[in-house]
């Protein structure tokens, strides 16, 4: 089953939050609404029904509920499960399941392995920080609901890549970047995992990313290190060494040079969140 939306549809958010359990016998509220809903796993795993079909939803996954249909928990989640939620509604849905010729138009996954988990995160905290200071009624919010269905659709279908070996190489180093960026790597051990000239995988790599190897890495490193400080207690030295910066002031600097403000400045502006806490 997939949602397929038109571009040229307007989104009209409705509300949106981090929900974490802390109670281990809550189960989810069974109900009909007359909304979408946009559920993003982050931590623990979401029991769900939609009339006949169930799903479990694991850390990383995202599951669309259609309006109009009966959902609700199948069984007790447990404690420490923790999810983003957003409703909203579509002035002009393609389809939920034909092949149609609409060119313009996203193809969502009803339940998706998010290929960008850490930037999906970073979407959801920009609405909920959006939310709380401008209300529900923000004009920022449907364009970021959008940049969400555009990660899922992403997500959801193939990636289309350049041809040729420079284009496989490049990829195949963006492969290691953003698994291995938590590990004491750098643009030199990448070039010798992958079996190549240094200089000239930083080349193939720029070409086909636009930005240099070590950038890429501390770009990724930044990124998943934006979602440990929002979402996790940690202190700033555990979150650097989770994120590959062995150093903290270097942790600080490189953090700073992407968001143009410190680890705990980012921490203080996006934990205003709409929180529930069951």
């Amino acid at each position: 089953m997939q949602l397929k939306v038109s571009l040229e549809s307007p989104i009209r958010p409705q509300n949106g939050g981090l929900f974490v359990s802390r109670n281990s016998d809550w189960v989810h509220p069974q109900r009909k609404l007359e909304s979408y809903e946009l559920v993003f796993v982050r931590q623990g795993v979401l029991h769900l029904r939609e009339e006949e079909t169930e799903f479990a939803v694991q850390p990383g996954e995202s599951l669309l509920l259609w309006p109009h249909r009966h959902h609700g928990g199948t069984q007790a989640v447990g404690r420490g499960l923790k999810f983003y939620w957003v409703h909203f509604t579509l002035a002009n849905v393609v389809d939920h399941g034909v092949e149609d010729n609409a060119a313009a138009s996203l193809r969502v996954l009803q339940q998706t392995r998010v290929a960008r988990p850490d930037q999906t995160s970073a979407l959801f905290r920009q609405l909920l920080n959006d939310q709380e200071l401008f209300g529900t009624r923000s004009a920022t919010l449907a364009p970021i609901i959008t940049l969400l269905l555009y990660e899922l659709a992403r997500s959801g279908n193939p990636v289309a890549t350049a041809g040729g070996a420079a284009s496989a190489l490049a990829a195949k180093a963006d492969i290691v970047i953003q698994n291995k960026f938590a590990s004491q790597i750098s643009a030199s051990t990448i070039a010798d995992e992958l079996h190549c000239n240094p200089d000239y995988l930083g080349r193939v790599f720029r070409h086909a990313y636009g930005k240099t190897l070590t950038d890429s890495l501390h770009e990724r490193r930044v990124r998943h290190a934006a979602t440990l400080l929002v979402e996790t207690g940690k202190s700033l030295s555990e979150i650097g060494q989770l994120c590959g910066f062995a150093d903290q002031a270097y942790f600080r600097r490189i953090f700073s040079r992407f968001h143009e403000m410190t680890p705990s400045a980012w921490r203080a502006l996006h934990t205003r969140t709409h929180v529930n806490h069951i």
